[in-house]
């Protein structure tokens, strides 16, 4: 018989505006938020003091003004935070080295054959938890579960500085209840339209079939009904070999104009182009862009590139753009397409150049 899998899920609390906070004392008592400045420019997050206020991640700046006027919003680190990202990394790897990196900020850990701490994962994760504060002044919360999925939604119930276990005898009893759009992948929107057709927590889905469902959600049907069960099969991936680079935003107010996107895309590219720094062996061969309208229909346009050129990603933005017939946009993303650099200079001669990497 197989071991019951024990699965960790670690999401550091509001991380960028955290560290922020932690550098700089005269930041701590006062609503805060990490973005750029510009007025059209689109929040990377903010402390729980401005979430008091109805701020979140994603949201333009210009609305989170309005409703939270004593809002400061400071310029992001982006090299502090992958610098402590890895020290959060290190405190990992002293439990396990089965770690699957989400981002920055959270991951997952898989510590089914764990001995240290009697082998509980609860304690592990409180070891864990406890350590990133000591060593790093920051608090993170995490989820205890069977699985990656139940694990990921255990660690925002007791959020900030705190943590949740979901035992395998209570999986159906704690999904039940569960809101559909705590499930991952249901928007807004696409909790709406499910809400709209009588269906609000996981129990309303089991009631139903992945037929009914794929007439509202379409190929989501099958990932959400088994979602609602609690069940996720899914290994933890210590690593993969990367195809492509993205980065997106679902703007918290919809947007109208290609100004307005070319504004979201200038913050995406400063993401865009940190991890692209970090991706090693890389060739890049298209740039892409993607919109998502106001009905939940998308479209992206690709073109052939062999670097980071912001005026192609203008272009097929403008492209994208012509397809919205006056429809609103709602989601704003940006892509690279790779080839390994090793499969590259294989199909090469000896003489073969590389090109010399961006200057990030």
């Amino acid at each position: 018989m197989s071991k019951q899998r024990k699965i960790i899920h670690v999401d550091m609390d509001c991380f960028y505006a955290a560290v922020e906070m932690r550098d700089n004392p005269a930041y701590r008592n006062i609503p805060i938020a990490v973005g750029g400045n510009s007025a059209r420019g689109v929040l990377c997050t903010c402390n729980y003091i401005a979430r008091k206020y109805g701020v979140r991640a994603a949201m333009p700046n210009h609305h989170a003004k309005k409703l939270c006027p004593d809002l400061l919003i400071v310029n992001g680190r982006m090299s502090v935070y992958s610098e402590i990202s890895q020290q959060i990394r290190a405190i990992f790897s002293r439990y396990t080295n089965l770690i699957e990196p989400l981002s920055l900020d959270e991951a997952y850990l898989d510590v089914t054959d764990v001995d240290i701490l009697n082998g509980s994962a609860t304690l592990i994760a409180e070891q864990i938890r406890t350590d990133i504060f000591n060593e790093l002044n920051l608090t993170a919360s995490a989820g205890i579960a069977p699985n990656k999925f139940l694990a990921k939604i255990a660690s925002d119930e007791n959020k900030p500085n705190g943590q949740c276990v979901v035992r395998p005898e209570n999986v159906s009893e704690f999904v039940e209840e569960l809101p559909l759009k705590k499930i991952p992948g249901v928007g807004p929107k696409t909790a709406l339209r499910l809400e709209k057709q009588g269906y609000r927590t996981c129990k309303d889905i089991r009631n139903s079939s992945i037929i009914n469902l794929q007439q509202i959600v379409g190929k989501q049907a099958v990932n959400l009904y088994h979602r609602s069960f609690g069940r996720d099969d899914r290994l933890i991936e210590t690593s993969r070999e990367r195809k492509s680079l993205a980065v997106e935003v679902t703007l918290s107010n919809d947007v109208m104009t290609l100004e307005q996107v070319l504004e979201v895309m200038s913050s995406l590219l400063v993401k865009l182009k940190y991890r692209l720094s970090k991706c090693q062996d890389k060739f890049i061969v298209k740039q892409g862009v993607k919109l998502k309208f106001s009905d939940f229909n998308q479209t992206t346009v690709e073109q052939q590139s062999g670097d980071v050129n912001e005026a192609i990603f203008v272009d097929l933005f403008s492209r994208a753009f012509l397809r919205s017939n006056n429809r609103s946009i709602r989601l704003v993303g940006l892509t690279l397409g790779f080839k390994s650099q090793r499969k590259e200079v294989e199909s090469k001669d000896e003489h073969y150049q590389l090109t010399l990497p961006i200057s990030l």
